[in-house]
């Protein structure tokens, strides 16, 4: 696998968004394309399976906005003091693992067995193009291959920062985090949540891997206590607010839009917070964490925060 260099932004009054995550989501996409391939990896004696593999990259790679991605590196830049190769490899590694992270869960949550659904990304999901049985293990591969990203075996990641972003990515993944989210999720159908339930369902299945992505970009730059502190802060509201702004878009834009399925929550008789709150009291709670979000920043010491900045308002003002 052949490392990754993301240069860390220079400080300006005027931040432009496009131009700055024009140039990271080239990067990205080229290191997922050099990553996510037939070539076996670690020096093991095969690669996978050309069907699987082709069902891996089919969900992986030429679609979705890249957001955790982006946050990795944005968190990365804010606390780095320089341009070093070393931390900046470990921050694209990271950038990718959680990009797979959230592309298996993509696809397992389309499968028919959880919210059966047939179109992510704008285009047909991986169980109706490949069958259930090559999706199932296409997510499986895709997981494991996070992991595998973040342990490089060439000393290009020292290995205490290997196992720091590997206890990260467990935790926002596992039972206490994503995993333990969705069960809740489909527990929860049809049944009435009080606002507090709705938000702990929705910090785990969304808002923990969106936090992961901030703290585990600051982790590969050398962070303060301080910084670290803000960071998980932002990541927590960013993490929740995305999910308002989720509901809010699956009642107010079409499927070509939102790339997947529009209404489908409401049909399914899923608990969201428009149907708990109202559209217009979802949206001032949108507006009410982007500003929290903010406020942590403007604690975190740091001064290179303008990405996470642009990325938050992005996040939330997506509804608009």
């Amino acid at each position: 696998m052949t490392s990754a260099v993301v240069m860390c932004a220079a400080t300006s009054t005027e931040f432009e968004l496009d131009i700055w995550s024009g140039v990271r989501l080239a990067q990205v996409e080229q290191a997922l394309q050099q990553w996510v391939t037939v070539d076996a990896p670690q020096g093991q004696n095969h690669g996978a399976p050309a069907h699987l593999l082709d069902a891996m990259r089919y969900a992986v790679l030429d679609g979705g906005k890249r957001l955790r991605p982006l946050l990795v590196l944005a968190a990365h830049e804010a606390v780095c003091h320089g341009d070093g190769v070393q931390t900046l490899n470990a921050a694209m590694r990271a950038a990718c693992a959680v990009e797979l992270i959230h592309a298996y869960s993509l696809v397992h949550d389309d499968m028919p067995c959880m919210d059966n659904d047939v179109l992510r990304r704008g285009k047909p999901t991986v169980h109706v193009q490949f069958g259930e049985a090559c999706a199932l293990l296409a997510g499986d591969a895709l997981q494991a291959l996070a992991f595998e990203l973040l342990t490089p075996q060439d000393g290009s990641v020292p290995e205490v920062t290997q196992a720091h972003l590997c206890a990260l990515l467990a935790r926002a993944a596992g039972s206490a985090g994503m995993a333990g989210g969705q069960a809740i999720d489909l527990a929860s159908v049809g049944l009435p949540l009080t606002e507090s339930q709705l938000r702990e369902m929705h910090e785990l299945k969304t808002g923990a891997l969106l936090q992961a992505s901030v703290v585990m970009g600051a982790q590969c730059g050398g962070p303060s206590a301080q910084a670290v502190a803000a960071l998980q802060t932002f990541g927590a509201a960013i993490g929740l607010a995305f999910q308002v702004v989720d509901d809010i878009l699956d009642v107010t834009a079409d499927s070509s839009t939102l790339g997947k399925t529009a209404g489908k929550d409401a049909d399914n008789n899923k608990p969201t917070y428009v149907a708990l709150m109202g559209l217009q009291a979802s949206q001032a709670y949108a507006q009410r964490l982007l500003a929290q979000a903010q406020c942590a920043l403007d604690g975190s010491g740091l001064a290179r925060t303008q990405a996470l900045r642009a990325l938050a308002d992005m996040v939330v003002n997506r509804a608009h």
